[in-house]
């Protein structure tokens, strides 16, 4: 029996891997001239693998519970023994986040493709699929080269639109759709946001670490402490990229979505305190003087501004009532968020193939048998932190152990 695997990223490679070990001849179709092309960018060229601390709730998409069998049958600590048995140890850095020691996410390709040149996986580069059909229960694959093979089963694994330098431009869902598939609409993840407005373009550099929160239709639905970054177009850093993706679902769904920034770490009663305080000692500043080094100076018109207090105005002269509003814009700093910066700048895709047309123990099409579907092109989306590379090496490895079972 033979498998082909459209695709030689991390999923596309690691289903090979354990279809080899298991002795089922596997061919990988890759129209880049070398494998795993994405991996290199990944962590920042460090390529975090995994994450200490996956769960089904790190996974988004229309099923977000979709995760769940795949992550428990291939879990994090199986992702970190399998590269430790091929010669990569591991290194936790922060937020859990778990990288080759090298720190080099060139080792991660090297070693896995040797395991898989090992194996003798086929690999057949420059090859771009432009057409699948299932004849007589075989599936017929043609390149735009003209080669074409047959395969008893298919894997696609064609990854989505992210990173379209490395291959990925969203080709998969095309050939997913012809063969029966519907696809969930896609947009960026991980990714900067746009704000409404103009207000945030005086503010663009300014960095500084906060306790933000995603709210949508007024109820907080994330939270994380991290550095934020405003620039031009809006705003960024790892808080907002974590967010994007959900933001920019409710913002399709046509609700409000706002990005609340604390602007300074203590409890709004005590600000509110504080601030009663050094307006008593410091009556004769004007209230735009009062807040530097409370808050980023960059900050100061801003708060102000959402606070309805004139910047010139002298703080004796500021009521209780004003100084409480602003100490609770101090501590919810808010935009409206309007958008993406681009699809280019999304580190990963939301949406793609329905998961309700897969198997989610399986991976396997329920719409076409012995096709299966891994990784990043269907709708499922991890958060940044290692998360969608286990997603990869989970979804590829139920798909992979699927069709091993069945051949037994």
């Amino acid at each position: 029996m033979k498998v082909g695997i459209i695709g030689a990223g991390a999923s596309g490679v690691f289903a090979s891997i354990i279809l080899r070990q298991n002795y089922i001849d596997t061919t990988v179709i890759e129209r880049n001239s070398i494998a795993m092309k994405k991996i290199y960018a990944t962590g920042n060229g460090r390529c975090n693998f995994t994450n200490r601390n996956v769960s089904y709730k790190n996974y988004h998409g229309e099923n977000k519970k979709f995760s769940i069998s795949a992550i428990k049958k291939f879990d994090n600590y199986k992702v970190i023994e399998f590269f430790n048995d091929i010669g990569i140890l591991e290194v936790e850095l922060e937020n859990g986040k778990i990288f080759p020691k090298s720190l080099q996410a060139s080792s991660v390709v090297k070693q896995m493709m040797c395991l898989a040149n090992h194996l003798e996986v086929e690999f057949i580069y420059d090859s771009f699929v432009n057409e699948i059909s299932k004849n007589d229960g075989i599936f017929e694959v043609r390149c735009d080269n003209g080669k074409f093979y047959k395969f008893d089963y298919l894997i696609v694994a064609c990854g989505s639109r992210a990173y379209k330098k490395s291959g990925s431009d969203g080709n998969g869902y095309l050939l997913c759709q012809k063969l029966g598939h519907s696809i969930v609409k896609t947009h960026p993840g991980i990714v900067q946001l746009k704000l409404k407005g103009d207000s945030f373009k005086k503010m663009s550099g300014c960095k500084f670490k906060a306790n933000a929160k995603l709210i949508v239709d007024g109820k907080k639905v994330s939270e994380m402490y991290h550095d934020v970054l405003f620039t031009d177009y809006g705003i960024s850093g790892p808080t907002i990229l974590q967010f994007s993706g959900e933001a920019i679902r409710a913002k399709n769904r046509g609700q409000d979505v706002k990005i609340s920034i604390d602007t300074v770490d203590l409890d709004e009663n005590k600000l509110y305190e504080y601030l009663i305080y050094i307006i008593s000692i410091n009556y004769y500043k004007k209230i735009k003087e009062l807040l530097v080094g409370l808050v980023n100076d960059m900050l100061i018109n801003e708060i102000l501004s959402q606070a309805k207090i004139d910047p010139e105005k002298n703080v004796s002269e500021l009521s209780k009532n004003q100084i409480n509003n602003l100490s609770r814009v101090i501590k919810n700093l808010e935009f409206e968020v309007d958008g993406y910066k681009d699809e280019e700048s999304g580190q990963i895709t939301c949406g793609g193939v329905s998961t309700d047309e897969i198997n989610p123990s399986t991976m396997e099409s329920k719409i076409v048998e012995n096709l299966y579907i891994i990784g990043e092109i269907m709708d499922i989306d991890g958060d940044c932190g290692g998360y969608n590379l286990q997603w990869a090496f989970s979804s590829a490895y139920s798909a992979a152990i699927s069709i091993v079972k069945k051949e037994k």
